[in-house]
């Protein structure tokens, strides 16, 4: 009959899922400011919509102010790394025998990611700025898939996990 402990696979596999997100995030932090310029066009040319389809009714939403576009950028890259932070301690926090204060700190850090890719990429980058319009700088696919694996880690932190004992099985 399988049980889960604190030490069993669902702890486990909270913390390898989080360490997975945390690792991500932090290449993604890293790259981008190692890499400064990569991404920085990118940013530019979604917020200055000049690869869309130029309709009028869209266009007063361009921001073409290089300043704005890149303080945009820098606070997108403030924001992941506080997220691969975050989520490195929930990752840590899943180590140790406090699985609420893990399960508390890992969801605010996938939140944070899932707000970055979804609100962020998606609704703001794909929709308000029409990213989807772009055949050379559209990175809502990108943006999808972080969010739905967050999503998910998301939802592995959130299954119960009882101390000592069973995890919820019934034998048939």
């Amino acid at each position: 009959m399988p049980t889960t402990t604190p030490r069993g696979a669902l702890p486990l596999t909270a913390t390898l899922l989080t360490a997975s997100v945390a690792l991500y995030m932090a290449l993604v932090a890293l790259g981008n400011i190692t890499d400064f310029g990569t991404n920085q066009d990118f940013v530019r040319h979604v917020l200055a919509m000049d690869t869309t389809f130029k309709d009028d009714d869209l266009m007063w939403r361009a921001i073409t102010n290089e300043g704005v576009q890149d303080a945009a950028y820098v606070a997108i890259i403030v924001w992941e790394t506080a997220a691969a932070l975050v989520l490195a301690y929930g990752t840590w926090l899943w180590t140790r025998p406090d699985h609420a204060h893990a399960r508390r700190v890992s969801t605010y850090g996938l939140l944070m990611v899932m707000l970055l890719f979804g609100a962020g990429f998606m609704a703001i980058g794909g929709e308000w700025f029409a990213m989807w319009q772009s055949e050379d700088w559209n990175g809502l696919d990108a943006a999808l898939r972080v969010f739905v694996l967050s999503g998910v880690v998301l939802l592995v932190n959130h299954l119960p996990v009882q101390q000592g004992g069973r995890s919820g099985h019934r034998p048939d």
